[in-house]
């Protein structure tokens, strides 16, 4: 009698918790590209890639004239001064790795800069829609595998008004 009491006891507390639970999904990626910001932020980030390009473009023409003149002289070099430039070569090239490396690097860090303040803003809207509506988990559709979603419970839309941003008109 006992364990029939607990089993029912648990059975009526799983489902009280279960309807308190309200799980909604959001598409992140596809608000943040239509924030406004969203190109200030890629006009700035090409802006600051073109200048690491334009560093990396100088040392590659460095590098290139050093190969160029070294396959000029090479029949004319002796051993020791052949050797001595394929180091230094060696070295330019490395170089030349390095910094695109660091280029990449920096250009990532740029853009994790510039795009904080919009996660930020989107995070601030999800926060209000989920207060006024009572979510109690949201779920990314991007990223994860999901074999179903009811729309009903997607709040893309919901955060899209609350940040002003509106939805761009399909073309047939």
């Amino acid at each position: 009698m006992k364990s029939k009491i607990t089993i029912l006891f648990i059975t009526f507390i799983s489902t009280i918790s279960i309807a308190q639970t309200k799980v909604g999904t959001i598409n992140n990626d596809y608000i943040i590209n239509l924030m406004p910001e969203a190109k200030t932020v890629i006009e700035r980030t090409q802006k600051y890639g073109a200048k690491l390009d334009s560093s990396f473009s100088i040392k590659m023409s460095e590098f290139q004239a050093k190969v160029d003149d070294f396959k000029k002289k090479e029949k004319e070099m002796g051993p020791l001064l052949k050797k001595t430039t394929i180091q230094e070569l060696t070295a330019m090239e490395k170089d030349i790795q390095q910094y695109q490396e660091n280029g990449n690097k920096l250009m990532q860090l740029k853009q994790n800069e510039l795009m904080r303040p919009l996660y930020k803003m989107l995070n601030d809207a999800i926060s209000s829609v989920v207060k006024e509506n009572g979510y109690t988990q949201i779920l990314t559709t991007t990223g994860n595998d999901f074999a179903y979603i009811d729309e009903k419970y997607d709040i893309t839309k919901l955060v899209m008004t609350k940040l002003n941003i509106k939805e761009p008109a399909v073309k047939n």
